[in-house]
Formats: C-alpha cells, structure tokens, sequence
C-alpha cells in the first residue's frame, strides 16, 4: 500500500462553526477513530488532493503536533456545488490487524468472449477487502482474457494472496454475453442447418 505524509494540527471539535472558520483558512476538518482516542484535527485542503482525489487506495501517515499515525480514509464529504472536500474521516490501522478498505478493479486483457462478438458488462467497479495493512494493494488487478461468451465471474471465482474479499460470494463481477442480434442470427443460422 502507498502512503502518502500528511501534516495535521489537532482542533477543538466546536461544531459548525469552527468548522466553517478551518474551510475559510483552507483547512479541512478531519476526525481519526480507531485509536485509543478520537482525535480531531485538521489538513490543509492542497495536501488532502493526492489522497482523496485518485481511484487508487493509498494510506496515510498522519503527523498531528508531533504523534505519527497510520491511517486509511473511511469516509469523505464533499461541497454539492463545488466538490471541495469538507470534512475527511480516518481510521487508524495498526501493521499486525487486518484493515478494510475499498478497492477499485481494474481489468486486464480483453475477454476472449469479446473477441467472438459478445458484449462483456461489468458488475462491479470496487470490491471491499480486508487484509494486513502491508498486503493492500493499491487496486485489485483482474485478468479477463480468459472469459469467453456466455461466461459469468463472479466474487467466489477470484482469489487474491493475503488477500479476504468481503463481497457475497454470488456477486456478479464481469459477465460476457451475445448481443440479441448476433443470438437471433445464430437461431437462424441453426435452423436453416435443420432445414
């Protein structure tokens, strides 16, 4: 997993109010649970950008006044309008506990399914997992090139080293099937081989 040096100072959790006055300095109120206490601090918005805005997960090492941290964001606010992020949740993880996190999946190869004139329909775009905070990858990487028309794959089908996926076993991941075109032209062509 890649991480990413934040800088934090701690805030005194004052409600709306103060956190309106962090937004107007640029600052973007934070909570981090997990830990022995909850702690509520605040980031500059620039640095926030490299972690909140990427479809990669990456981990955070959080400096608050002095006391390291590692982290994965657990939730994230953003401005209707603006899409400024305006408040980031945390969750401290510990290098001996599993952590969970969201991953985005990112297929490899082009079905070979495909290839023959089927369509391939992606189920999901992210899976969560749980694994060893050293073992998180930063996307999950799926290779297709072997499913072939009227195939389905689904979460029971995928294994991943050091890896637990956390998604019903019966979920559709990725399915490839034959357009109704090409299946009406099929039935034609069989039949008229009967004939």
């Amino acid at each position: 997993m890649n991480t990413i040096v934040l800088s934090g100072t701690a805030r005194t959790p004052n409600g709306t109010k103060g956190a309106a006055q962090l937004r107007r300095e640029k600052r973007v109120p934070c909570v981090l649970y997990g830990g022995e206490n909850t702690v509520h601090f605040s980031i500059e918005t620039a640095a926030l950008r490299k972690l909140i805005f990427t479809p990669e997960v990456k981990g955070a090492e959080l400096n608050i006044d002095g006391r390291t941290v590692k982290a994965l964001v657990k939730d994230k606010q953003f401005d209707p309008v603006t899409d400024e992020v305006i408040h980031v949740d945390f969750m401290e993880v510990n290098d001996n506990k599993p952590a969970k996190a969201t991953l985005n999946i990112r297929l490899v190869g082009q079905p070979i399914g495909v290839r023959k004139g089927g369509k391939m329909k992606q189920g999901m775009r992210r899976m969560r997992v749980k694994a060893l905070p050293a073992h998180l990858p930063t996307v999950l990487e799926l290779d297709v090139t072997g499913v072939d028309v009227n195939q389905t794959l689904r979460v029971k089908d995928l294994q991943f080293e050091n890896l637990t996926l956390l998604e019903k076993p019966t979920d559709v991941v990725l399915a490839v099937r034959l357009t109704k075109k090409k299946e009406e032209g099929a039935e034609a062509a069989a039949q008229g081989k009967k004939k």
